[in-house]
């Protein structure tokens, strides 16, 4: 979890939303991405989603059997689409994500058995470190936001 907060903070250092993932093969290796929905141009771009894809190509497998995902944010709905497609065996998460978590705050997604995989699931570690960082960003991002009604033209 230490290495996806390392994570995080980069992508905040580069105006992302500060989530961090790291994948860790069965045999140890292990690989890290961050968000990067904005520079990428891309809604896919999400931690999770970018470690899977870089585990994967480097397996040259995209089923991950025996990995182990960790993130500090609870996984949305697609990334959790991502982790069954991948068979992730256990998923490691730091804070809740009450606008988008698929894991249990909204929805239920991995412990759903009409699917046909289940990881196992351990949710709070470095929650309070996982959930400042994400707090301290949009703080940061609404002190600079222009103030509500105003508009852009010269």
């Amino acid at each position: 979890m230490r290495l996806a907060l390392n994570e995080a903070r980069h992508a905040a250092s580069i105006g992302e939303v500060p989530v961090g993932a790291v994948v860790q093969l069965a045999d140890g290796r292990r690989f890290s991405a961050h968000n990067a929905p904005i520079a990428s141009h891309d809604a896919t771009a999400h931690a999770e989603i970018r470690a899977i894809r870089a585990a994967s190509e480097a397996c040259g497998n995209y089923r991950l059997t025996g990995a182990t995902l960790a993130v500090t944010l609870e996984p949305c709905l697609m990334c959790c689409g991502a982790i069954i497609h991948a068979r992730i065996a256990s998923l490691i998460f730091g804070a809740d994500d009450p606008k988008t978590g698929a894991v249990h705050s909204l929805y239920h997604t991995l412990a759903d058995q009409r699917l046909n995989h289940q990881p196992a699931v351990t949710g709070g570690i470095l929650a309070e470190a996982s959930g400042q960082l994400l707090r301290d960003f949009f703080r940061g991002r609404r002190r600079h936001a222009p103030p509500s009604g105003a508009t852009s033209h010269p």
